[in-house]
């Protein structure tokens, strides 16, 4: 079962590109498309709709850690922490959406095993490329972990910088005290994994 988890892992990436690929022209065709009228600007949207595969890609690697038995307990901890909140917030953003009537970025952890599709760039900050992603589902031991460690501290750290973004020019006050609340709790996690990493 390991050694197809590097293939899941590519095909499930793909998707994210995918999602941002379309996200991306949604947002560029609806930049003058919001009233003043409503308690929300493009910036929310734009950070609802980033960050919703921004998670799913955090949450692909919090799968590919998950059913490994030779991770240390501290790492154990952070690999369900993140998944709780990480999956929640993709709720609350996929709600705001829902009620803004705007389109819903596709989260591929939805879809299972999904191989197909093009690669794309990268557009956000933070996430890993096709290649990391197999690297990591191929690692084991001590390897698999630094490696985890290394990624999602990346990643954390292109969240806080996506979050900061809202914090700055957001209106739509629950999305900006999320947005805060990310970067506050991101923050404190790659103080751990740090930590963790011996730095």
């Amino acid at each position: 079962m390991h050694t197809t988890l590097p293939t899941r892992l590519a095909g499930l990436l793909a998707a994210v590109l995918l999602a941002l690929t379309a996200c991306g022209g949604d947002t560029d065709e609806t930049t003058s498309s919001i009233p003043d009228s409503e308690p929300f600007n493009q910036a929310d949207v734009d950070f609802a709709t980033q960050m919703i595969p921004h998670h799913a890609q955090a949450l692909l690697m919090v799968d590919a850690a998950a059913p490994r038995d030779d991770l240390s307990p501290e790492l154990t901890a952070l690999v369900e922490k993140i998944r709780t909140a990480q999956t929640g917030e993709i709720e609350l953003m996929t709600d705001w959406l829902e009620d803004w009537d705007q389109p819903i970025p596709d989260n591929p952890r939805d879809h299972g095993g999904m191989e197909d599709g093009s690669m794309g760039d990268l557009d956000m900050p933070g996430m890993a490329t096709e290649e990391e992603m197999s690297a990591l589902g191929d690692a084991s031991g001590s390897a698999f972990e630094q490696m985890w460690l290394q990624m999602m501290t990346e990643h954390h750290e292109g969240a806080i910088e996506m979050a900061e973004d809202e914090v700055a020019d957001g209106e739509f006050p629950e999305t900006v005290a999320l947005a805060e609340e990310i970067a506050k709790a991101q923050a404190a996690e790659i103080d751990q994994m740090e930590q963790m990493l011996g730095g």
